[in-house]
């Protein structure tokens, strides 16, 4: 396997890389070069100067995985990603100090006139009242956005005597007012409330141009305003419109809707209350190791079959989200193989029961888990990041039950595949610790680890049966590792009742179709099933 990191990032990240691949280093390159590169590579390193394009992806018939060293990843196509069952990592962690720390230094030097009274003093001037700024003590901060980094400017502000309101849908009003600071839900009723406003939010349809002329106006006269985020969450046009009335008394800027044409930027041409810098929120020497480590760490993680901690297009595998459920996934994902390849005809909808302890808990991650196992039986390339919206595209409709009921287990899964030949329901269960087991195969109960390769023979329950079974597979030599025979009982008719058994064979290699004829024309074996798992 091979990766390319490009666009500079430190050379601590191909060390990583070559644990599990070998690492290729190259310039920064435009689309057309790119794409006629990416195709070789298993993965791909950038910052934010490579434009990662549909058209790359596309291109890169054998991605696995892209990582950006860093917060955002508005220079990556996530759709076309998805689409292409490409996962997608950041980290978010790695720049989290350099980062607050960059939007407090600005904020102090915009309050303080510290950069032009800086030109000054060097150009021979003494001009003290000429740069008299306004303190932050007593001031109010409003940040938009309370992740980490917003969290760490808050306490920065808080040290400083600042009052402190915040808006982000993502967190509590207990949080926040535990934190130190006053949670204002709806937007329309925060801007009026802050002197200083830093955001601190990824750049979303939702969030470009969030500040802009309407929400200026309703904002304190004199406000002073910071992005060390992401470029066009302010409208920069508006932004210069407000500083030119006064509306807006200064701003700090180090990210732009442009950064390429810099020169182009509106903002340019101001003096004192504009204070500009060329997106160096994440430039510190320990934040660019950082992100280079995490996205590589991430990288080497998923190419030795491993999960990426960061991943920004599979939100419901979130380390958050998955840790509780970590331990049902692969029997998760088992059980909805298994009830794939049992069906029969076309899927019309999956219906997912949790008991037990999961009835408590986010159980999306093992949604995405049953959705893979449930599609990969039909289609190739299915993983965690585009099964969900395979699912969608085909109009699979998915309904999930909670269930407080008590069990024999500490959690149980049932998925349940209607379809209109024959449906299927397997169950799945964690018996003890790290003990996962089949439990429930349609009408039979049983407790069966999921393996590799195994054999489903229902049966008339009689003698010989079992012999004439194992005497078939001993002649084609494939091996019995483990067995268990179920019962269930049935009405043939209104006067009698009789047996039905299930032999659940687990194999040490593959069944072929000619040896499961010989044993479905057996008498009194009803259609044997071979079920391969990813175990």
């Amino acid at each position: 396997m091979k990766v390319l990191i490009t666009d500079k990032i430190n050379e601590k990240a191909a060390d990583i890389v070559r644990e599990a691949a070998e690492p290729v280093v190259l310039p920064t390159m435009d689309e057309d070069e790119l794409c006629k590169v990416i195709g070789e590579y298993d993965a791909l390193l950038v910052r934010s100067q490579t434009k990662v394009t549909k058209k790359v992806i596309e291109a890169g018939k054998n991605l696995k995985i892209i990582g950006r060293a860093g917060v955002g990843v508005d220079n990556i196509d996530l759709n076309a990603a998805t689409e292409n069952g490409i996962i997608v990592v950041n980290s978010p962690d790695g720049n989290t100090h350099a980062a607050a720390e960059h939007t407090v230094a600005l904020m102090l030097s915009m309050a303080r006139n510290i950069p032009e009274a800086v030109k000054s003093t060097k150009e021979g001037n003494w001009e003290r009242s000429k740069f008299t700024g306004v303190e932050v003590f007593g001031k109010t901060l409003g940040v938009i956005g309370f992740g980490k980094i917003g969290q760490h400017v808050a306490r920065a502000a808080l040290a400083l005597g600042m009052n402190l309101v915040v808006n982000d849908p993502y967190t509590t009003k207990d949080f926040v007012e535990k934190f130190g600071g006053k949670y204002v839900e709806n937007l329309d009723d925060f801007w009026a409330l802050p002197d200083f406003i830093t955001v601190h939010t990824p750049k979303t349809p939702e969030t470009t141009h969030m500040i802009n002329e309407k929400t200026i106006a309703k904002m304190k006269d004199g406000v002073r305003l910071v992005n060390c985020a992401r470029g066009g969450i302010i409208d920069e046009n508006d932004l210069k419109a407000a500083l030119e009335s006064g509306k807006v008394a200064s701003c700090a800027v180090d990210v732009f809707e442009d950064e390429k044409n810099i020169q182009d930027c509106v903002l340019r041409n101001f003096g004192k209350n504009v204070l500009l810098t060329p997106h160096l929120g994440a430039s510190t020497s320990e934040a660019q190791i950082n992100v280079a480590l995490d996205v590589a760490e991430q990288v080497k993680d998923v190419l030795s079959g491993g999960n990426a901690t960061s991943a920004v297009n599979i939100p419901s595998l979130k380390p958050q989200k998955l840790e509780p459920v970590k331990d049902y996934m692969s029997i998760a994902e088992n059980i909805a193989q298994m009830a794939a390849q049992i069906s029969k005809g076309n899927l019309k909808n999956i219906e997912i029961e949790v008991k037990g302890s999961l009835a408590d808990l986010d159980v999306s991650p093992l949604e995405v888990a049953i959705l893979e196992g449930v599609l990969s039986n039909n289609l190739v390339g299915v993983n965690y990041v585009n099964a969900p919206l395979i699912a969608k595209s085909r109009g699979i409709d998915v309904a999930v039950r909670k269930s407080h009921q008590s069990t024999d287990y500490i959690g149980s899964i049932t998925v349940k595949l209607n379809c209109d030949k024959e449906s299927a329901e397997v169950s799945g269960a964690m018996i003890a610790e790290h003990i996962k087991r089949i439990v429930k195969l349609n009408d039979y109960s049983t407790s069966i680890k999921p393996e590799k390769f195994m054999l489903l023979v229902p049966h008339v329950n009689k003698p010989g049966m079992i012999a004439q079974v194992a005497t078939v597979l001993g002649t084609d030599n494939v091996n019995i590792s483990r067995m268990q025979v179920v019962q269930k009982s049935f009405k043939k008719d209104a006067l009698k009742t009789d047996e039905k058994s299930m032999m659940i064979i687990n194999t040490d290699n593959e069944v072929n179709a000619e040896t499961l004829d010989k044993i479905s024309k057996i008498d009194g074996i009803y259609e044997a099933e071979f079920v391969k798992l990813n175990v």
